[in-house]
């Protein structure tokens, strides 16, 4: 005895192949979206304590960054453009603009090398800033102001 009737088999395989074709199309297309994100300069978002500078690898673990030599914590992460992990030995001599993290120690922690785009927005660079001043800080070399008498010039050590 036939329990399925012969007009159902065809009309589940056309069903099955309509179904795969539109999932096809639906990658496809969520591909190609994704594609024109990218490439539209999509922006990271970093930590607020993130800071700017110039980094270059010298020799794994050691690195300077604006100049100044610096050491990479145990377990630093460095993320590349595309926000995957770049070993730091793969980036020896290259300089690059990054924003980067330090932990506890002072060692920097994570550094994120930026592209572009995330290069030109503002950002504090890594120099030491403070919100106040000692009076030791005040410059107390002698000033001349071009008025001054001859005889009451300061007198500069020789």
């Amino acid at each position: 005895m036939n329990r399925c009737s012969p007009h159902s088999s065809p009309s589940f395989k056309s069903n099955a192949l309509f179904l795969i074709a539109a999932y096809a199309l639906l990658v496809l297309t969520s591909a190609i979206f994704s594609i024109n994100a990218a490439a539209q300069g999509f922006v990271r978002e970093f930590p607020a304590k993130a800071v700017r500078g110039t980094m270059v690898v010298q020799q794994a673990p050691i690195i300077t960054i604006d100049g100044k030599r610096e050491q990479l914590s145990p377990g630093a992460r460095i993320r590349g453009v595309n926000n995957m992990l770049a070993m730091s030995a793969s980036l020896t001599g290259a300089e690059l603009v990054v924003n980067y993290t330090r932990e506890v120690n002072g060692y920097v922690h994570e550094v994120w090398i930026l592209t572009p785009d995330e290069a030109k927005l503002k950002r504090a660079s890594g120099g030491t800033e403070r919100n106040f001043s000692f009076g030791s800080d005040a410059d107390t070399t002698p000033k001349d102001d071009g008025k001054t008498p001859f005889n009451q010039l300061p007198k500069y050590r020789q």
